[in-house]
């Protein structure tokens, strides 16, 4: 990439677009009403956000590289950015116009809030692209009501409102966001099942490699690439799918090939541990106690 265009600011992007900064934290795009832009999408190779943004599109033709794959959009469709995410620019269709919303705002307009410290819970600003949001029509009625809300307090002259609103609103919006995921991770049911079931053979697959002596114990971003998922989605999809974190059904597939092991009388616990990917058997002996109410050893005698 040798053009990114950084934006540091909600007024960067503002300008950018040619638009007028209402608020220095908080800003909503409509692409419906731009006038003539001071420059051209085709000028750059990506943007690089420092701030939070949500993007509603509304037409195809804008082909972008986010996380490392390409990704057309297609009618309403929302992708979320986190700050310090680029967003690397693929091409476009000779008759591309952008239609549809931009939504930025600053990590400083959280501080404070309760909404700050519960933007860790919004997992799917680490998203890749090939996983937006898909919006049904009536979804697309209520992020654009939420949009109409927001712009209607960013075009208030400031008072001691201001602020609490606004983020009320950003909240309310990533809430309804959160429960639009869980109805596409239920709609695609087929699809992540498909998943799950590769997931579950490649996790077999690895113990019984000789992956663990290579690599150590199997982390939950290993499968995420191996699935061709961002780790956030691949762990919504397991929770949603198991009730378990990623984390935690790789773990219980750890203890469940490590109780047959120890019944191996020609193999000492540290060797158990060492062939599992643990680095040090104190490790290995810690969570297997935890996780079976026992060491491995006094499992072995008691079994």
């Amino acid at each position: 990439m040798n053009n990114v265009f950084r934006i540091n600011t909600v007024g960067d992007y503002l300008r950018l677009r040619n638009q007028e900064i209402l608020h220095p934290l908080v800003g909503i795009v409509d692409f419906d009403k731009l006038g003539e832009e001071p420059y051209s999408n085709r000028d750059y190779d990506a943007f690089q956000y420092n701030c939070y943004a949500i993007f509603l599109k509304d037409t195809r033709g804008c082909k972008m590289h986010y996380g490392g794959k390409p990704y057309d959009y297609d009618e309403g469709t929302l992708v979320f950015m986190a700050p310090n995410q680029t967003i690397e620019l693929g091409g476009f269709d000779p008759d591309y116009v952008p239609k549809g919303f931009a939504m930025l705002f600053h990590p400083d307009l959280l501080l404070g809030t309760a909404l700050g410290k519960k933007m860790h819970s919004y997992s799917f600003f680490s998203y890749s692209s090939n996983e937006a949001l898909h919006l049904s029509a009536k979804e697309r009625k209520v992020i654009l009501s939420l949009f109409e809300k927001i712009q209607f307090e960013l075009e208030q002259n400031l008072d001691k409102h201001s602020k609490k609103l606004i983020v009320a609103n950003i909240e309310l919006f990533l809430d309804y966001c959160t429960r639009f995921y869980d109805r596409q991770f239920l709609t695609r049911e087929i699809e992540n099942t498909g998943s799950l079931e590769t997931f579950r053979d490649l996790l077999s697959q690895y113990f019984a490699s000789d992956k663990p002596q290579k690599y150590g114990t199997p982390s939950v971003s290993y499968f995420a690439d191996h699935l061709h998922l961002s780790p956030n989605y691949f762990g919504d999809l397991v929770k949603k799918e198991t009730g378990k974190s990623a984390q935690e059904y790789i773990q219980n597939k750890l203890i469940e090939v490590a109780k047959e092991r120890v019944f191996d009388p020609t193999k000492s616990v540290s060797e158990i541990a060492y062939e599992l990917g643990f680095k040090y058997p104190q490790h290995f002996t810690r969570l297997f106690k935890q996780r079976v109410g026992h060491s491995p050893s006094e499992f072995r005698n008691l079994n």
